[in-house]
């Protein structure tokens, strides 16, 4: 098994992707990057800890490819838009990936530059070393499972989910 840690704004819309992964065995929704021990939500959307939403995606990959979590990361969300994604704003919102090590530092910014080639805008995509992860609170995990009908799941959640659908059919359900 093989974990990543990403930010790509808004956790519950990654979260929602990853859950109908094939080969992913885990997502949990949390905070990371900042300088404040045991975040919360509200903590985290005043921009006073640091702090990134961020996703712990965990899977198989004998099952689905490295390439393929990275790939519905960077369709998941828009690298280009710096501190932002859609009406979510600020720097929990921004777009990290957060490294283990040098060798998984390499595999991001080989991707960030490859992602780079087939996008106009500059990518803004931060690598980060990961500190501790702080896991978000229970109402934010599954979060689009457990409330398919709330409007953000409605008109934000949906249409990436469709997405990354669309262009990872033979992995996400």
């Amino acid at each position: 098994m093989q974990t990543l840690t990403l930010g790509a704004g808004c956790f519950w819309c990654l979260d929602a992707v990853y859950q109908r992964t094939h080969g992913v065995s885990s997502v949990v929704s949390g905070y990371t990057g900042g300088h404040v021990d045991h975040p919360t939500y509200e903590q985290v959307c005043a921009e006073t800890t640091g702090h990134a939403e961020a996703l712990q995606v965990t899977f198989d990959p004998e099952i689905v490819p490295e390439h393929i979590i990275l790939g519905l990361f960077f369709t998941g969300h828009d690298p280009t838009s710096l501190n932002r994604q859609g009406n979510d704003a600020g720097t929990q919102y921004r777009s990290a990936m957060f490294y283990r090590d040098e060798d998984e530092k390499s595999r991001f910014a080989q991707i960030i530059e490859q992602v780079q080639t087939q996008i106009e805008r500059p990518v803004v995509t931060t690598l980060e070393p990961l500190g501790t992860f702080w896991e978000a609170e229970t109402i934010h995990q599954d979060f689009y499972s457990k409330y398919p009908t709330n409007g953000y799941c409605r008109f934000i959640v949906e249409p990436k989910l469709a997405t990354a659908r669309a262009h990872f059919h033979e992995w996400v359900a």
